[in-house]
């Protein structure tokens, strides 16, 4: 079987969408978000031309981050109300053009994609995650691509080590190290990105930087030694679960132009 699945980060593409409408209407133009939103999702599929596409949407609920770190995405700006209420006719137009939307309570959109395209490639299948997040880097393989819809690019290892000077599976790590804002994690103080991916060439991985702060000496050591399990709650925060119980086939996904 030689299926390439899309997979759509939904609220990424939704609200990136809907902003850009926004700034053509106050110009002047014309046009809805329900309208919007499905002319950029048949764009995707054109150019993707996948056998396979979901829409991935967050569930009702707070997910096991919340959890473990209350300050996860507090900082992130509400959706639009009337965008929020637009959401049912969005995924209902979607469905129109052949696209199913999926989302599980208490667990967010991000953790469904990664479980998604990891039984896809373990599958030898091809996915494709179309997301501007930089999250799911961290799933970058042979089978799994990331697609930036807005600058019409795949993004590749290459991408990853030129942007981050890290290679995608030490992502999460970097990001505990130097925080995520996007996602409000500050990261251990002291410890900015190019630190972090200096630690990281140097080191290989957060367990081995932890584990030889008196090596890295100085009061760059002290302080990372000094904020260990908060840079283990942080990478927690980062990495992606791939064994979300889906109970879902992928004919279930079937795109039928």
């Amino acid at each position: 079987m030689n299926a390439h699945v899309l997979i759509i980060d939904a609220l990424n593409l939704i609200r990136r969408v809907d902003a850009a409408r926004r700034i053509h209407a106050a110009g002047g133009g014309t046009g809805s978000s329900v309208d919007a939103c499905v002319q950029s999702l048949a764009r995707a599929l054109s150019e993707c031309a996948p056998s396979h596409a979901v829409c991935v949407f967050e569930g009702k609920g707070s997910s096991f981050r919340a959890a473990l770190y209350p300050e996860y995405k507090a900082g992130r700006a509400p959706m639009p109300a009337d965008l929020e209420e637009s959401l049912p006719a969005i995924r209902k137009a979607f469905l129109g053009i052949g696209v199913t939307s999926i989302e599980v309570n208490a667990v967010e959109a991000d953790d469904i994609i990664a479980t998604l395209a990891t039984k896809i490639e373990a599958g030898k299948l091809h996915a494709r995650i179309l997301s501007t997040d930089k999250i799911f880097l961290q799933l970058l393989s042979d089978r799994i691509r990331v697609r930036d819809h807005f600058a019409k690019k795949d993004l590749n290892q290459a991408y990853v080590f030129e942007k981050f000077q890290v290679h995608s599976t030490q992502l999460a790590d970097l990001l505990a190290l130097a925080g995520d804002p996007t996602n409000s994690i500050p990261g251990v103080p002291s410890v900015g990105r190019k630190t972090a991916a200096r630690l990281l060439q140097e080191y290989g991985a957060l367990e081995n930087i932890l584990s030889n702060t008196p090596r890295i000496g100085g009061r760059l050591g002290r302080i990372i030694a000094a904020h260990k399990d908060d840079a283990l709650v942080f990478r927690r925060l980062m990495l992606l679960k791939k064994n979300i119980d889906l109970g879902l086939n992928l004919m279930d996904f079937r795109y039928r132009r």
